[in-house]
């Protein structure tokens, strides 16, 4: 009966934090510094990872990742390639929740906190990371124009400074800031109820 309990319990979190994650992104692409939404995703994937695993970071991710193809946030590069872009986004968010997981579980015996600390950094990272590959991969063209267009030397400095700068940095904070806070609360919740 227990064991019962513990995976509806799971189950139940996850089909939570699974809709959290697309209304979250639904909601998120009206928040913008720049030309693309700030992801406040990834805290609940980041927190899931830590509550549920490794798989569960992995689901979430890639949820997020559905969530950023069905929003329209990805809509610029569907025209350039739809395969790199679904690829990108798919991979990104994936990855992201993947990392997470594992940087989780590499240091949560240690200090819980530390590791949704370091989670909550990893996520960002390789969100931006994937993303930044994705469009060397199969938008370095475009992006050129787009970075002549803008003012930018070349690419590269548009890349990292135009597209992804602002966003990252604003994303990894809120990351930092929230994750802990918000993995405490539901700890604090779960310990009363017992």
């Amino acid at each position: 009966m227990n064991n019962n309990r513990s995976k509806t319990r799971v189950l139940t979190g996850m089909a939570l934090f699974t809709a959290i994650v697309v209304v979250l992104q639904l909601l998120g692409t009206f928040i913008r510094f720049g030309p693309f939404a700030i992801s406040l995703v990834l805290i609940p994937i980041v927190v899931g990872a830590a509550m549920y695993g490794v798989l569960a970071g992995t689901w979430l991710g890639f949820v997020f990742g559905a969530a950023v193809l069905l929003s329209g946030d990805a809509a610029a590069f569907l025209p350039i390639s739809v395969f790199g872009t679904v690829l990108t986004v798919l991979a990104k968010g994936t990855l992201a929740g993947l990392c997470a997981g594992l940087v989780y579980r590499l240091f949560e015996k240690k200090n819980r906190y530390a590791a949704v600390i370091a989670a909550a950094v990893v996520c960002p990272v390789v969100n931006t990371g994937v993303f930044l590959l994705g469009c060397l991969a199969f938008f370095m063209e475009t992006i050129s124009g787009w970075a002549a267009a803008s003012g930018f030397a070349n690419a590269g400095s548009y890349l990292v400074v135009g597209m992804v700068g602002l966003n990252f940095l604003v994303e990894m904070a809120i990351d930092i800031i929230m994750a802990p806070v918000v993995l405490r609360i539901i700890n604090l919740g779960k310990k009363g109820k017992a």
